[in-house]
């Protein structure tokens, strides 16, 4: 996959929007009521993604200069992970998290969460995170996953 990975900017709210829209109405509505995801669509209206592009360290991938999927850090915890449907499986997912967890690193966090959908259960698995509960936000089913993120300890 020959993307790049940069911070996201506020020029890029409309496009994260549209990228986690598509990847929500394409591939998580195969998890999910039609219900919970237009719920879900309301927390990333590109005013609602200026918004959080405020609160957290948000990471886009381009390629060719598209912007083809996002992800962030919010303190701890992994969010908003989306890859648009036609790069699923890619690799560009794969990049995004170990950026996030590499700036994790530099800022001495040990373990990361993650509310993974039933969607991406599978991949953050595949990352190394465990399952740890489930929660329920009214239909929606979340997984509250982590990784730790030590190699070694820090007596050695």
């Amino acid at each position: 996959m020959d993307c790049r990975i940069r911070l996201a900017t506020k020029e890029d709210a409309a496009a994260i929007s549209r990228i986690v829209i598509t990847a929500l109405r394409e591939s998580n509505a195969q998890d999910y009521p039609a219900e919970v995801i237009a719920q879900v669509e309301k927390s990333f209206t590109p005013e609602a993604v200026a918004v959080l592009l405020n609160k957290r360290k948000v990471f886009v991938a381009l390629m060719h200069d598209d912007l083809i999927a996002t992800a962030s850090l919010d303190g701890d915890v992994v969010r908003t992970v989306f890859v648009e449907p036609g790069h699923q499986g890619s690799g560009v997912g794969r990049k995004l998290m170990e950026t996030i967890h590499a700036q994790a690193l530099n800022a001495d966090m040990l373990t990361l969460l993650v509310p993974s959908s039933l969607t991406a259960e599978g991949f953050y698995a595949s990352m190394g995170y465990r399952k740890i509960r489930d929660e329920l936000h009214g239909a929606e089913r979340t997984i509250v996953m982590e990784k730790s993120l030590q190699t070694h300890s820090k007596h050695e």
